[in-house]
Order: structure tokens, then sequence, then C-alpha cells
């Protein structure tokens, strides 16, 4: 691996506490890749004993920015993180706003604004998905952390969807830019979330008042709560320009699903109440065809590997999309986001 060098010296921490130690001028830590062909995520390790994560970042939020707009994703391996409340203090030197309010995901007790990961069966898939692209609003900046690895799978693959873009068949690319994409819920009792828990609130207007806020249309049926939201499939990223596949197509169409599961759901209800469901912006079908040449994209260009415990990889979700392999056992990562960037910024 290479070492990262500073122009200007400065302090940082060890974990010999109370005071501040000033290590010598030179790198602190050394960069590379898992393999051979240098793609993403950077893989950033300590030079230096004892270095602390939090406050070498606090030094050093240029170059993080930097290497993170370049590679998309950065792992931090082998320093000494050994719970989410550090996890949290490093996340938030970094991007000091984190978002403590974040729709149906569990909050970690163990931090302010640190969340558990998808409560989802270990033993499915998550697929790549941008966070919340399907929505009003989402993060820039997402951090995941090891607190305890799976005995096996659990793996957390990501992509570079600079690169899906660069991919995607040309006549396809320009019909997903040009319409963009509408997401559809239905927030039924008894499958997946509900709308209660969703927005937080039992309170209809509340939630009629929060849909006109943001945008979403909002039609109610009895106690089934059916929202539609205007997305995009392709964004330009605010900093570099460069063009990116951003959404969250393979966790909303039909075909994605498990097929008895979509024969279930299907013999149930209508094609419009279903669950979730996802269309081209003018409201017209998307072809299975065209989800299933997607995810096989996605599938060649991404990069997974095993976590190991204190594992931090920082991801910039307007670049860079992730899943979630099935696991056995018990498995742990702390997920925090910031720099929320809404979709009227664009």
């Amino acid at each position: 691996m290479s070492t990262e060098g500073q122009s200007t010296s400065f302090s940082t921490f060890k974990r010999v506490k109370p005071k501040p130690v000033s290590l010598p001028h030179g790198g602190l830590v050394r960069t590379g890749f898992l393999g051979s062909d240098e793609r993403l995520p950077l893989v950033i390790e300590p030079d230096a004993q004892d270095l602390d994560l939090a406050g070498w970042a606090a030094a050093s939020a240029d170059l993080i920015e930097e290497k993170l707009l370049r590679h998309g994703a950065l792992l931090f391996r082998g320093f000494d993180v050994p719970s989410v409340s550090e996890f949290e203090r490093f996340a938030g030197t970094v991007c000091p706003n984190l978002f403590g309010e974040y729709g149906d995901l569990p909050q970690a007790q163990d931090g302010k604004k640190v969340y558990n990961s998808t409560p989802y069966p270990p033993d499915k898939t998550i697929l790549f998905h941008n966070e919340s692209s399907h929505m009003h609003q989402w993060p820039r900046k997402q951090f995941f952390y090891c607190v305890k690895p799976s005995e096996a799978g659990g793996e957390t693959p990501i992509v570079d969807c600079r690169r899906i873009y660069q991919r995607i068949d040309p006549e396809l690319r320009r019909r997903f830019e040009e319409k963009g994409l509408m997401y559809q819920r239905n927030f039924t009792e008894g499958l997946d979330v509900s709308w209660q828990q969703f927005f937080r609130t039992d309170d209809r207007e509340a939630v009629a008042e929060y849909c006109r806020s943001n945008q979403i249309e909002a039609e109610w049926t009895g106690d089934r709560l059916r929202t539609r939201q205007l997305a995009p499939a392709v964004i330009r990223h605010p900093l570099t320009g460069e063009p990116s596949f951003f959404n969250q197509i393979q966790l909303h169409h039909t075909s994605c699903m498990e097929p008895e599961v979509r024969e279930s759901l299907t013999s149930l209800f209508r094609e419009d109440e279903l669950p979730r469901d996802v269309y081209y912006g003018d409201g017209t079908p998307i072809d299975d065809e065209v989800v299933q040449q997607l995810l096989a994209i996605y599938w060649e260009e991404s990069v997974g590997f095993a976590w190991q415990p204190g594992d931090i990889v920082m991801v910039d979700n307007m670049l860079v999309a992730h899943a979630r392999n099935p696991y056995q056992g018990s498995r742990k990562i702390a997920v925090a986001m910031g720099e929320i960037f809404r979709k009227e910024m664009l």
C-alpha cells in the first residue's frame, strides 16, 4: 500500500488520554485496494501506532473528501474503534450534521444518531440501492460500522454507479434520464412497514401535511394509504458533475421479488395494490427484462469483502449503491448518515 503524506504538520490524538499528543511529520495512514484492479473501496489503514481515527479525520477533512469523490467508497480498517459511540464520534467528525430522524430504521441504543442495519431476514439478499433515492431527500454520506461480523456471509457489496451509468444501453439510459421514476407504495396492515411506523405518527393529518410539503401524492382508502413519489433515475453529482445511475429500482420493482412471493401477492392484490412498485415517471411500466439486465450489470460491477470487527465503510451515496448478502449467525452493523441533499437541489 502507498503512504498518504501530509503537506503540513498537525496534532492528532492517541488513546493515551487525556491530552493530545503530536505525532511526527510524515505519513500517518497508508492506502491501497483490496484487489489488483484498483476498484473501490479505497482502503485506509493506520501507519502510526495508536492513531485515533476521529482525531486524524478532524485534521484530514480535505483529504477524505477528495478520496471519497474520486473512489466513491472508503474502507477504514485496522483502527481502534471499539464501540458504536466511538464510531459515531468519527462519523460526526467527518460529517458534523448526522441525520437523526430516519424513517423506519431502528435506532441503535448505544448511539445518538446511529441506526442498526435494516431488519430483514438473514437468509435473504437485500438488492442494490442508493439510500433513500426514492424519497424527496437522501444522505450524500453514509457510514457502515462492523460491530460483529456474521459467522458466514453477510457482506455488504458496493458498486460504483458511474460505471453502471456507462454500461447501460444508451437508448435505455436516455429513457431513464428523460422520464425519471415514479415509486408507488401501498401501506397495508401486516405487509411491509406500516404507515404509522414509516411516518412515526398515527395522525393522518400530519401524514397528509408531510406529503404535501414534500410533493408526495397521498391517497387514503379506509385505513390503507397509497403514496406516489416522482424521483430521478439518473443524477449528476452536485460536486463533480458526473452522471450516476441513482435509484431504488431493485427494491421496488416486482420482478425483483422472489417468484413465490410475487405469485402470492399478485394472487391477492391488483397490480396497483401491491405493497411496492416502480414505474417510469410517466406511469408506464418498466419491463421485467430491463430490470434483469440492470441486475446483471450491478452484480458484474460489484465489489464485496468479508467484514472485520471495527471496519468502517464510508460511501458517497450519490456515487455508490450497496446491497447485503445472506448470512448465518448473529451480525451487527451500525449505520450513520449525513449531509442531507434534497431533490429540488438537483
